[in-house]
This record gives structure tokens, sequence and C-alpha cells, in this order.
């Protein structure tokens, strides 16, 4: 069994200095650059770099204003990643069809994955719509064929649900504290775990390399336990 490694790529510039904040709210809410002299993408990159050192594979998935540049496709390919939509506006179909469709004319390729901005609650960014409906994206993933949806409920005790293709994993083990019971489940109730089925492991670039715990963490973690795509 092995970690499904689900990279969310929210910020294309990091949290800090307060610069490239700066830069990653302006292309969030309305546009920005991509200036690899700011650092684009830059904690993506470097994770990245991490996981084809360890022959490990990953999904990561991408908003509009993070698209993937050249130096990403070449990581992303290398290392033999998964490309994946990180849906923002979520109001409708139409609005999803809109961000799957932008994605793909970036890529010249399909996307067959995706996962949600935002859990509900907090709006984060012009664009996004931030409730979280996941039934609706199930049903939104059947009728654009799609066959990989990955939720963010924080129990990631859930079992996944696997039906005429579709594979649905509606919760994560979040590797960032802020969002996992620690107590209940710590970094060795991963690895134990990991033996004994698939389980989501999901990360945020910007917030692992801001510390040096979580980024040894991840360093371990996919090191040490096989990491796997779905074919």
């Amino acid at each position: 069994m092995a970690l499904i490694v689900r990279i969310d790529v929210d910020r294309p510039y990091g949290r800090e200095p307060f610069l490239r904040h700066v830069a990653s709210r302006v292309s969030s809410d309305f546009w920005w650059p991509r200036m690899e002299s700011l650092g684009y993408l830059r904690e993506l990159k470097e994770m990245l770099r991490w996981l084809n050192e360890r022959g490990a594979r990953s999904y990561a998935f991408f908003r509009r204003c993070t698209l993937p540049d050249e130096s990403v496709l070449e990581l992303m390919d290398s290392g033999q990643h998964v490309i994946g939509l990180h849906l923002e506006n979520s109001r409708s179909f139409k609005t999803f069809l809109r961000e799957k469709e932008d994605l793909e004319r970036h890529l010249g390729r399909r996307v067959h994955a995706f996962s949600k901005h935002g859990s509900g609650g907090r709006r984060f960014g012009r664009s996004h719509y931030a409730p979280y409906e996941p039934v609706k994206y199930v049903d939104w993933a059947r009728k654009s064929a799609m066959d990989l949806f990955l939720g963010n409920l924080e129990d990631p005790t859930l079992e996944p649900e696997i039906t005429d293709g579709l594979r649905v994993y509606p919760s994560a083990f979040w590797l960032e504290p802020s969002w996992r019971d620690t107590g209940r489940f710590p970094l060795e109730w991963l690895v134990r775990r990991a033996k004994e089925t698939d389980i989501v492991l999901l990360v945020h670039p910007e917030n692992v390399l801001a510390s040096s715990d979580l980024a040894a963490d991840f360093q371990t973690l996919t090191g040490a336990i096989t990491t796997r795509i779905f074919p």
C-alpha cells in the first residue's frame, strides 16, 4: 500500500517576504506576471526536486494564478507526476468546465484529476467560491469523464469510493498540523496506515518550505513510504 501525495499549489509566490506575499495576493485577485526573479512557484519546484531525487511521484493541483511554467513542467514530466485542477470557481458545472478547459489549453493535454480550493467558510481570492460541496464535484467529475477527485475532509480513516472508473478520496492526512488532529493522527499513525491501505498525504508547498520541521517530515515520509499514481 502507498501514499497518494497531493500537492495543492495555492500561491504563485509563497508567503514571504512581504513583496512575494503581495504578488501572490494580486495574482490571485487580478494579475501579476510570472517572474522567475521573484521566485514564481519556487517552493513547488523545490518540493518536486525532493520527490524526483527519491523516485517518488505526486499529484500537483494548480489554480489559474499558479499555472505551471516550463521549468515546473520539466520537473513534473521527469518525475512522472500528474497535473490536476485546483478548482476555485465551483459555482456551477459551467464554471468548473471553464477552469478545467483553461488548464488543459495551457498544458496542451487532458486533465483527469482535481481537488477543491478551500473547505468552506473563508473566501480565498476574488474568483473563489467558498462553499465546499463535494457531492456536486463528484457528479461533475462523472459528467466530464474525470477519474480522480481528492476531497478536503480531515478524517483520514474515511474510505475511498470507487465506482465506474471514478476514484473519490473524501479525506486526507494533512501534513500541516493546523488542519489535523495531531493527538489522534500523529505521523506514526500515517506510517502504520500506509502499510495497510492507500492514503492521501496533503501538502501546500509554501507552508512546508516555511517550516524546517515540516520539510524534514515531508522528505522522510516520501523517502520511506512508497508513493503511487493511478493508471
